[in-house]
């Protein structure tokens, strides 16, 4: 079957991989432009377009897909079926009429609409996820469902360990799905109940910022969201800010939004207890134990 591919991020490239090794490899593969990425902020080009470029398939990277021209890029390829996932801009009209679209939305529908829901699962302590395969409509992942499948989440998850898997089960449901339409069955879609909606909003600045606030619990679960994409973050009293790769609660109690040190343990008051922060990366420097960042830093304050 003739595919066409729309996708960005690590977990879309995965999925790709397996959709191109399957009997439905894309004839063309879109994604977003290069972007400047890490410290240096040098151009670099997503990893879907990357991904594409190693399996040699044809590939373009508007700034904007909805254009005219784009939508006559895609007709050209002549596809059967258009996939989605995590392109990271709207589709619009006219390409949502013009094609069947699915997409590869990585929860359980309707819980976790948007932008971030895996990170999202996590942060709320959510006990399962999974991935839909569902079709692309104008609302916001609001198109009826046909495929699903459910991941448990491990105490010990992190956004890498867990999208790692979920990719893989987004990538086989996808091949499944386009495997029944090829034969003339293709799966029945349902709409999506209204009951247990819930929205992923894109992870913001504040998201990353460890909140004494709340519970030594909620804060483990950020730093396991975040990592390693995108890094969770304690701010220091001179205004620079402590990335947070590992941490897990601690017994001990301590003032909330402290950090203290205790035989080499870097810890951080919360509402409750106490977060130990295993690895940590100062300012621009390179991630480390606790114990390496306490003796070559000493302990930071914190505003």
């Amino acid at each position: 079957m003739r595919t066409v591919f729309l996708g960005t991020s690590e977990f879309a490239a995965a999925v790709l991989e397996r959709l191109a090794a399957s009997d439905h490899r894309p004839a063309l593969v879109l994604s977003r432009p290069d972007r400047p990425r890490g410290r240096g902020r040098r151009m670099a080009a997503p990893p879907v377009a990357e991904r594409a470029r190693t399996l040699g398939i044809g590939l373009e990277q508007p700034e904007r897909v909805n254009e005219s021209l784009v939508g006559a890029r895609i007709a050209e390829a002549q596809p059967e079926v258009v996939v989605v996932c995590a392109f990271g801009a709207l589709i619009k009209e006219p390409l949502l009429s013009e094609h069947e679209l699915l997409n590869v939305h990585p929860s359980l529908l309707p819980r976790w609409r948007g932008a971030a829901p895996i990170e999202r699962a996590i942060m709320a302590g959510d006990e399962r996820t999974g991935v839909s395969i569902m079709r692309l409509t104008a609302g916001l992942d609001s198109g009826p469902v046909c495929l699903t499948g459910a991941e448990p989440i491990a105490a010990e998850d992190t956004y890498g360990s867990l999208a790692t898997r979920l990719a893989e089960i987004g990538g086989e449901l996808l091949v499944h799905a386009l495997d029944l339409i090829a034969t003339g069955q293709p799966p029945a879609f349902v709409e999506q109940v209204q009951a247990g909606v819930t929205y992923a909003e894109k992870i913001a600045p504040e998201d990353r910022l460890l909140d004494p606030a709340r519970p030594a619990s909620e804060l483990e679960r950020v730093v396991r969201a975040l990592h390693p994409h995108v890094g969770a973050r304690v701010a220091l009293s001179d205004g620079t800010l402590l990335g947070v790769h590992r941490a897990r609660v601690a017994a001990e109690r301590g003032p909330a939004g402290t950090l203290t040190a205790a035989e080499g343990r870097l810890l951080y008051g919360a509402c409750d207890r106490t977060l130990e922060l295993l690895e940590v990366q100062p300012p621009g420097g390179r991630p480390m134990d606790a114990a390496a960042y306490l003796r070559g830093h000493g302990l930071p304050g914190r505003r």
